[in-house]
């Protein structure tokens, strides 16, 4: 009984050291093979292998770089026994073979090492322009975030054989396009950067306002994008936007245990316990803000957009938030990041700073956008405009219709509460 028990116990200190290592892993193999999926592969080749040593000899003092050193020699292995992929690994082969055999000691020093490049260099790749942003972000949630393909469809409400087929698909895309899997410079870094950004920022907000089902939030996918945030600063503590990033999701996710009441519906952020709002994930929002600001990033679409969260952390209360500072920093946003969706928000802040009229003038100027047509927050902002305004038969039709487009459940009975607010 005492060996099932240790041996039970040496499978979950492997399931523990994969989960803590496999990005390390993996981002390091795939400098070496050039193949995305292969360095999947080849990682969970090391774990098999570990399954079945590490319960006659235990967990090695450094379980990661053993991990590293079993992946390497089979990924030598396979260039030897395919001929058909000799010529394009002899390079690497060479490399690998050239001197003494370095042995554990040598792996164990290089895994040590700082493998910021090649962590920095597989984000890049998930997040690759080539891809569909879809691709991009079930490739990011799988190989960054350790996600399994179930867990990555429902987070997104989807099929796991559409999820399962997208990554393969988006690795097969990869290999086929002669990617270097190195860091993009220069030039080529900032237009991938956006990517990048543009990826993770996906994951939160899906996580943030979920787009369909029964919950209006979901936690974890913010969570997920906060930690992706906080190893890019790590690997790019010096990039303005990374440093926006980060600032906003954090300022965002303070608010999440203020943004649903107990049967799940939503609350407003005009109505919300402040109370509740997490002070340290507020702090550390304002200090990354700050940071982004002082190395000239003030007017990058990220830094704004957390500047504009920054005004509604800094009120203790609804009445001193800075309606007119908002409504000025969405006029600049409007300038940087032109978008129907960034005219709705700054239709609301000059509704709340100069009255509902004035929204209502800014919204209708933007309500035949295509983007915009099936958007529920665009009727739902009209109706509240309309409600404020004292016209709630006009703000029931719109409340109504908001609630007819939503495809969030939570989201959609809220809208019809709203426009029972509104009488006949």
């Amino acid at each position: 009984m005492a060996a099932t028990e240790t041996e039970t116990e040496t499978h979950h200190a492997i399931e523990a050291v994969f989960r803590i290592e496999r990005v390390r892993l993996i981002a390091g193999l795939v400098r070496m093979v050039r193949d995305v999926g292969l360095a999947e592969e080849l990682a969970q080749d090391a774990v098999v292998t570990a399954l079945s040593e590490w319960p006659r000899t235990g967990v090695p003092h450094n379980p990661g770089a053993w991990l590293m050193a079993v992946a390497k020699r089979r990924a030598i292995d396979g260039f030897r026994r395919n001929s058909i992929l000799a010529r394009k690994h002899a390079e690497i082969v060479r490399d690998l073979e050239a001197g003494p055999d370095p042995g554990f000691a040598h792996v164990e020093a290089a895994v040590d090492d700082d493998v910021g490049d090649e962590l920095l260099s597989l984000i890049f790749t998930a997040c690759h322009p080539v891809l569909s942003t879809e691709a991009r972000v079930a490739l990011t949630l799988r190989l960054i975030g350790g996600l399994t393909t179930d867990e990555i469809a429902r987070a997104f409400l989807a099929n796991e054989a559409t999820i399962a087929q997208r990554i393969v698909r988006a690795k097969k895309t990869l290999g086929n396009a002669g990617l270097t899997f190195e860091v993009p410079r220069g030039k080529e870094r900032e237009e991938r950067l956006a990517s990048v950004l543009e990826v993770v920022y996906l994951i939160f907000n899906e996580g943030y306002a979920a787009t369909a089902g029964d919950d209006l939030i979901r936690p974890a996918l913010c969570a997920e994008a906060q930690r992706l945030g906080r190893i890019l600063i790590g690997l790019a503590p010096e990039e303005p936007e990374v440093l926006g990033l980060l600032a906003l999701m954090e300022i965002q996710a303070s608010r999440l245990p203020a943004r649903t009441a107990p049967d799940g519906s939503p609350i407003l952020i005009t109505e919300q316990n402040r109370a509740r709002w997490d002070q340290l994930l507020i702090r550390r929002g304002l200090a990354a803000l700050e940071r982004a600001e002082t190395l000239g990033g003030a007017n990058g679409p990220y830094a704004l957009q957390a500047a504009l969260a920054a005004c509604h952390a800094r009120a203790r209360t609804m009445e001193d938030t800075d309606w007119k500072r908002i409504a000025e920093l969405y006029d600049t946003l409007r300038e940087v990041m032109p978008s129907p969706v960034v005219d709705l928000n700054r239709a609301i802040a000059h509704s709340m700073a100069f009255g509902p009229e004035t929204g209502l003038r800014l919204v209708d100027e933007i309500a035949q956008a295509a983007a915009l047509r099936n958007y529920a927050p665009l009727p739902a902002a009209k109706g509240d405009f309309l409600f404020r305004a004292g016209r709630l038969a006009e703000a029931r039709v719109q409340f109504e219709r908001a609630a007819e487009i939503s495809r969030n459940e939570r989201e959609r009975a809220f809208l019809l509460g709203r426009a029972a607010t509104c009488g006949v």
